[in-house]
């Protein structure tokens, strides 16, 4: 049987953090966003973890994160490209013979293992499948002008988390054949398959305390959040 791989993408550095560090490394009761991302993939059914870390951060994270918490299960510790699905990529490559990929993004610490583990399951019947929740409020949608053009019936919307997750023949496909393209505009992996490959995707409910911490007012929010986690 082949083998499950997690990919933790760990390259970004945060800029509206306004931090001296990239938030990823943000400490949290003395422990960094990171490795509570990492602990809940350690503790689930994942047999592999991929970290994608900024240029230069391999050894820090290996020795700050990987080697100060004991992981068993980090396989690789790769460096990351400018944008996000470069960094995806670049996971995808070292990730090996694998079955089934999960990627998610390092700085959302508040996940679950049986989050992942229902993920997990779901991508093995549905090859195409991404975590989110109902949206909580009425969207709008507007030109350029500011004037609202549309209001979209709120129960086919979905907040859209990670992980995300695929099967690793159909999304190294989809990632191969976006890079023989031109114009490359993708917000996140389901929409490298639903538009290279025409591919269903599928949602599986998540947690709204899934978040990305993305500013210190989202750190404020985690630290209480991980309090039930952990």
């Amino acid at each position: 049987m082949k083998k499950t791989v997690a990919i933790i993408l760990a390259a970004g550095k945060g800029t509206r953090m306004g931090a001296q560090v990239a938030k990823q490394y943000l400490e949290v009761d003395g422990r960094p966003l990171l490795y509570y991302t990492i602990k809940a993939f350690e503790e689930s059914n994942i047999d592999e973890i991929v970290l994608v870390v900024g240029k230069g951060e391999e050894g820090y994270c290996k020795e700050k994160v990987a080697d100060r918490y004991a992981f068993t299960k980090i396989s690789h510790i790769v460096e990351g490209g400018k944008e996000r699905y470069n960094s995806v990529y670049e996971g995808l490559k070292v990730a090996g013979e694998c079955s089934y990929v999960l990627i998610h993004d390092g700085a959302r610490p508040c996940l679950t293992s049986e989050l992942i583990n229902e993920t997990l399951q779901e991508v093995k019947e549905k090859k195409a499948c991404v975590v989110g929740m109902p949206v909580k409020d009425t969207i709008k949608v507007i030109d350029s002008r500011g004037q609202v053009v549309d209001t979209p019936e709120r129960s086919t919307l979905m907040i859209t988390q990670t992980p995300q997750a695929f099967d690793y023949s159909l999304i190294m496909q989809a990632y191969k054949k976006l890079f023989t393209t031109e114009d490359i505009n993708v917000t996140d992996d389901a929409m490298v398959v639903e538009t290279m490959l025409e591919q269903k995707v599928f949602m599986v409910k998540g947690d709204y305390q899934n978040i990305k911490v993305t500013t210190p007012e989202d750190l404020v929010v985690v630290r209480q959040f991980l309090k039930y986690v952990e």
